[in-house]
């Protein structure tokens, strides 16, 4: 036989299955008409509960053939009513028995005969099944059996006959009926192969039916890299992953009981939930099923007190992979059948994944209360809560905020000696703040006796602030920053790095997000300003930051922005998706969101453009220009209330079927401000417009907001407008996050160098701190009444009342020096908040200078700084300029090595330059300024053009496009009348077109609406 027939690939496969365990099944035993192999069934029920069939076969008669066929028959009503999983897991009920259909391995095995009816599990793999009762001719290549149960079926296909996965896709597209008994109620998944590819589907759809890819990455599991495989081993092919792993008995029979689950369905009329067809199974890619089996395992293996961090990309189903870890968490045993965790806490924000945790866990286990979540809703006080679901033994699972948990601490006396498994839903560098830091004082405190807070607290509370033995973290992110690595990464040689990876690459690559890079967009406000010449000296930094908000929330610069805005959206966004196209308007602060959304709004009404409404979300109250009269909220913008903002943001008329008689607000633009930047998933958002500085890891997460998928949805539909950002800067921004991120150690002994730095000034004195440390000790014990906190915290800053007058007294004398001591104690307390959580410092006289520091800090007056007076300062220049289109999508590099933790301070220097305001207007207007025109100059000529007789005609009788036909010649020839002896102006308007047109849409759009408003 040919070995590049399909026959032989189908022989590989089936003699794997066989040698590791398999059963053949044969093609007779199928039941086509219950879609059961009742051959297998009758053969495992036999040999694992005979004598429970022997009593229940009595009650259909002695007829053993009919007593099995009846039985049968009531095994698949209960599949069609309940679904195999169910079935499978918790088996059927039939006249007082119960029926196993499948034993699952338990979770630890101390009875000696715990894995005796597990071993009787009969997997078994059928080749060539003819499956359908009503045409013989149809048959499957492979269908993999549970005790009778077709769980799987496979399409299998060569290369080198010409045929690939993708024929193996269209066959089940259009040759395999959705409605046969095995497609539609028997099997959980199905699986197109060929030697190179895998993909599956859990739904036939006909020819709509989506297939998922189901492989490795192309360097291997866990790794960085793109889609596909990576290539075979000698004699291997490259899914040989599919049978030598998924398909093995343990880790399939694994994969039925812990994985699979059915996604929760929304509740019809009625009260009545879908059943189980009309749900979606869910069934574990392959990163997200190979990442939670690597975790268990090592933690199996080794133990409690491990960090482990997981750089899962947006688009891999990370709520999934928590509930699936958390579950296998909440019962793992090691190899001597010890438990690894007593309990496991989920700390998390997401009201999402609470849902998806406690509904997918009751289908694991049918029992209610394993997942307890810790809620302001709830009865009793937060810390009551967390107390009895640490102490109760139903409660497995703890779901709570950062923020919650250190309610707990005055809650826990006697329970000691408990193992905690943490999985962190989101890991970033507050991971390192105090929140974090007292969430180990309270696991600790329960878990380890080492930690002798009667002995002394100050040590204690260091020791708490390290990794511990009975602490294991199982943190996720989809970008590192290197505290995130060093607090959770596992140290691979030099360096530290995730422990399992899915990375961005390959998410985009396997379609389960968009590439927000491809199409990208840049403008740059150019502006002039003038005043400032009464010799002040003020702060640089601040003052070139209060000037540049000062251009560019200008009501012309808001103006326009809102004008770029408004027509990008009608003219590229509002008709995608079928008219269901949103946009996102990010701004730097609260009172630029206001702003600009009420210029957006005014902009929208006066052009009369329908199906744009617009919203904005920002927190808390604002006094607009700080008048007491335009005091506002969100919702007093909206109209709505705040939670109900995304809802009503997702509403689209397009899909209400009622949307002719229904007068519901459609709302098509968001503008935001530090709201809705993370963790917003509206797969309907194609186009975002950028009006804030994003860094690092802010311009991923903000940027990802545009990146979920959706069936209408394509990477063209995706748009970028940026008016804040240069390219290069968001693209190196993306980058260390495409693929693998690193980052080398740091070196702990830099905390030394930061004491001394501190001590070195001798301003801290000895008796005083420790005065302060006894305080701060019955602060921290005394914490649960609120009447001595509040006595003992006038205390602690009395304390710190000497250190603070002669800070006071140096800044007098010595301004420099006194900087200098103010930015080494805020470098030290940076640096010993994290790497005291990284190192386990167990010296009491760090913590000690810590906790006294972070009090002292707040009080040290700072160098008084005349500001600036924004008064004397006018704006006399502003044009908004389009600076290019941009595709930034990535290519693979490989690893990308982050910088670790650096010994620098704060923001490097301890005075800050002080310069004049005049001097620093010239130098912004230098950056800002050029590639302008002289507004002036071009107001001129624009009115010197509005009074020729042809363009006041063409003005009242065209739309502004048509107009532009006849102004746009008069404005030139009245622009060079007024540059001709300036040979570098008309150089530039002669010579760049983009500036050329950005002109006369300026002067434009300025002379119609002049000329309009004159006969309104």
């Amino acid at each position: 036989m040919s070995v590049h027939t399909e026959q032989a690939f189908e022989d590989a496969i089936e003699a794997s299955l066989l040698a590791s365990g398999w059963q053949r099944g044969q093609r007779d035993g199928y039941d086509r008409e219950l879609g059961l192999d009742t051959d297998q069934l009758f053969t495992f029920i036999g040999a694992t509960q005979q004598d429970v069939w022997e009593q229940l076969r009595g009650y259909y008669g002695d007829d053993s053939v009919e007593a099995q066929r009846a039985f049968a028959r009531h095994v698949a009503r209960e599949i069609d009513k309940r679904g195999a999983v169910d079935v499978l897991r918790h088996g059927v009920r039939d006249r007082g028995h119960l029926i196993r259909l499948a034993y699952f391995r338990p979770a630890h095995t101390l009875a000696d005969d715990a894995l005796v009816r597990y071993e009787q599990n009969r997997l078994s793999v059928t080749r060539q099944l003819a499956y359908s009762e009503r045409d013989h001719g149809k048959e499957l290549d492979l269908v993999l059996f549970v005790n009778g149960v077709p769980v799987a079926t496979a399409e299998l296909k060569n290369p080198l006959t010409g045929q690939t996965v993708e024929h193996a896709k269209e066959q089940y597209r259009r040759d395999r009926d959705p409605k046969e008994p095995l497609f539609a109620r028997r099997a959980l998944v199905h699986f197109a192969v060929d030697p190179d590819l895998v993909f599956l589907t859990t739904r036939l759809t006909g020819n709509t039916t989506r297939f998922l890819p189901f492989n490795t990455g192309s360097n291997g599991p866990g790794e960085d890299g793109g889609a596909g495989n990576p290539p075979a081993a000698p004699g291997r092919y490259r899914t040989s992953y599919l049978w030598e792993e998924v398909w093995q008995p343990e880790a399939w029979l694994d994969i039925i009981r812990r994985f699979v689950h059915l996604e929760k369905g929304e509740v019809r009329r009625g009260g009545r939930r879908p059943g189980p067809q009309a749900r979606n199974l869910i069934f574990p890619r392959y990163h997200q099923w190979h990442a939670v089996r690597s975790l268990v395992a090592h933690a199996a293996e080794h133990g409690s007190g491990h960090n482990y961090l997981v750089q899962h990309s947006a688009g891999s189903g990370k709520s999934n992979t928590i509930a699936w870890l958390a579950h296998r968490l909440s019962n793992l045993h090691s190899a001597d059948n010890e438990q690894v965790f007593d309990k496991v806490v989920v700390i998390t924000d997401r009201s999402v994944l609470d849902r998806q945790l406690q509904d997918t866990i009751y289908q694991f286990e049918h029992r209610a209360g394993v997942v307890t979540k810790i809620s302001e809703k709830s009865e009793g006080s937060k810390s009551e809560q967390v107390s009895a679901a640490l102490a109760g033994e139903t409660t497995k699972i703890l779901i709570v905020t950062l923020q919650t948990f250190p309610f707990v601490l005055e809650k826990v006396d006697g329970l000691r000696g408990k193992r905690f498994a943490i999985v962190v839903d989101e890991a970033h560098s507050s991971q390192s703040g105090e929140s974090a830091a007292a969430l180990k004082r309270v696991l600790t405190k329960l878990g380890s006796d080492d930690i002798d807070e009667d002995n002394d607290p100050l040590t204690a509370a260091a020791l708490a602030r390290g990794r511990h033995e009975t602490l294991s973290y199982f943190a996720f992110t989809a970008t590192p920053k290197p505290k995130t690595l060093e607090l959770f990464g596992t140290r691979v040689g030099e360096t530290e790095r995730p422990f399992h990876i899915y990375s961005m690459r390959q998410a985009i690559e396997e379609g389960f997000i968009l590439d927000v890079l491809r199409n990208y967009v840049t403008y740059k406000t150019y502006w002039r300003l003038t005043g400032g010449d009464d010799g002040r000296e003020v702060d640089e930094r601040k003052a070139s930051a209060a000037l540049a908000r000062f251009a560019e929330l200008s009501p012309a610069s808001l103006q326009q922005r809102a004008e770029i805005i408004v027509e990008h959206f009608i003219k590229h966004t509002r008709g995608r998706l079928g008219g269901r196209a949103k946009a996102m308007v990010v701004t730097r602060s609260r009172e630029h969101a206001v702003k600009l959304y009420r210029k957006i709004k005014s902009y929208v009404d006066m052009r009369g453009y329908d199906g744009c409404g617009v919203l904005v979300a920002f927190s808390g109250e604002l006094k607009v220009d700080n008048l007491d009269s335009d005091t506002v909220t969100e919702s007093s913008l909206n109209g709505i209330g705040e939670a109900a903002l995304p809802k009503a943001f997702a509403y689209t008329r397009a899909d209400d079927e009622h949307a002719e008689s229904n007068p519901k607000q459609e709302y098509r633009i968001l503008v935001v401000a530090e709201k809705y930047q993370t963790g917003f998933d509206q797969p309907l958002l194609t186009t975002m417009y950028v009006d804030k500085p994003l860094k690092s890891v802010a311009a991923v997460q903000t940027l990802s907001r545009l990146n979920r998928t959706h069936p209408r949805k394509g990477q063209d539909d995706l748009f970028v407008l940026d008016f804040a950002n240069e390219a290069e800067e968001i693209q190196e921004a993306f980058r260390p996050f495409f693929e693998a991120t690193v980052t080398t150690p740091s070196d702990p002994n830099l905390i030394y160098d930061a004491q001394r730095a501190v001590l070195d000034h001798q301003l801290l004195v000895e008796s005083e701190m420790e005065a302060f440390t006894a305080e701060y000790v019955r602060a921290q014990r005394d914490a649960g009444d609120r009447v001595t906190w509040d006595r003992v915290h006038a205390e602690l800053y009395r304390l710190t009342d000497p250190a603070r007058d002669r800070f006071a007294q140096l800044l007098d004398e010595e301004p420099e020096r006194a900087e200098e001591f103010r930015s080494d104690l805020r470098d030290y307390i940076r640096k010993y908040g994290f790497l005291a959580q990284v190192v386990g410092f167990a010296e009491r006289s760090l913590e000690q200078l810590y906790v006294y520091g972070k009090m002292l800090l707040p009080r040290l007056a700072r160098r008084q700084d005349p500001g600036i007076d924004l008064g004397q300062v006018d704006l006399t220049h502003l044009r908004i300029g389009k600076t290019g289109d941009h595709d930034l999508a990535l290519t693979p590099e490989g690893e990308q090595v982050l910088p670790g933790f650096s010994g620098d301070g704060p923001g490097g220097q301890h005075e800050r330059p002080r310069t004049s305001l005049a001097e620093l207007i010239a130098e912004l207007n230098e950056r800002f300024g050029s590639n302008l025109g002289e507004g002036d100059i071009v107001r001129g000529s624009a009115e010197a053009a509005m009074a020729e007789p042809q363009v006041r005609a063409a003005a009242f009788a065209n739309d502004e496009e048509n107009f532009g036909h006849v102004f746009d010649e008069v404005f030139e020839d009245k622009l060079y009348e007024r540059i001709e002896n300036d040979t570098k102006a008309v150089q530039k308007f002669a010579d760049d077109a983009e500036f050329n047109s950005e002109l006369k849409s300026i002067a434009r759009r300025y002379a119609y609406e002049s000329l309009r408003r004159e006969v309104a």
